[in-house]
């Protein structure tokens, strides 16, 4: 069943349009991840996904019961965020905030939540380090872990890799979908890397400057398109 449909749905900004009359649906458990050329609309449909921004036409549903507090986000990170002078473990235990409501602290489900995603991401042994005295692959994991802890049934990824080297950003992919596969959490992630999204996901949405394709990795390689970007050959 589909927990996000987007239907006939226009996107703009500054008053150009960024993508038309769009059609497409997640489902639950799906690994499913948008790419396509700078400048198609990626990061802005991603941030209408998340009722970040408006639809100028058309409509996103959320569907199967989703709500917007079981949504876990991770942005790309900006030069001031690498800098935030908090400890790995106060940044992991923020991405509970949603979930906290009214209450005044954090719970001990909260905690042990934030303790279980270090565990994930072999980050634990860094939990009182400063945020920003961490290399770049350990930022993000450590953002990754805060999202995880947001995340009840849908992980959103804006560019996770930019700035990892090519081994890392293959444990990153792999991690996602081993995630994807045992904890059952539907993953959007939009990346630049062609490659590693035919390799790993489950559909592709990938959008041109007036078009768009969208259907399972398998048919996105047999077609037109998918043989001109990777040329049609999947390596698992």
């Amino acid at each position: 069943m589909a927990i996000i449909e987007c239907k006939n749905v226009t996107l703009g900004y500054d008053g150009l349009v960024a993508v038309s009359d769009l059609n497409f649906s997640v489902e639950e458990q799906d690994y499913f991840c948008i790419i396509g050329d700078n400048g198609t609309g990626k990061s802005t449909l991603l941030k209408a996904l998340l009722g970040l921004k408006r639809v100028s036409s058309g409509s996103i549903v959320l569907g199967d019961g989703l709500r917007r507090n079981q949504i876990g986000y991770l942005a790309q990170q900006t030069e001031v965020q690498k800098e935030f002078p908090a400890s790995v473990r106060e940044v992991i235990l923020s991405g509970c905030m949603n979930k906290r409501g009214l209450r005044p602290f954090y719970s001990a489900a909260d905690k042990k939540r934030v303790e279980a995603a270090m565990e994930t991401l072999s980050i634990s042994r860094l939990k009182g380090k400063c945020y920003k005295e961490l290399s770049g692959g350990q930022q993000q994991r450590v953002l990754l872990a805060r999202a995880l802890c947001a995340a009840e049934r849908l992980l959103v990824l804006d560019e996770p890799t930019t700035g990892l080297d090519p081994q890392m950003t293959t444990e990153f992919f792999s991690f996602i979908r081993q995630m994807n596969a045992e904890q059952g959490i539907a993953v959007i992630m939009v990346t630049h890397d062609t490659h590693c999204a035919v390799k790993y996901s489950k559909h592709i949405l990938h959008l041109l400057e007036n078009d768009a394709f969208f259907g399972t990795t398998e048919e996105y390689i047999d077609s037109e398109l998918g043989k001109k970007y990777i040329g049609g050959h999947r390596h698992d």
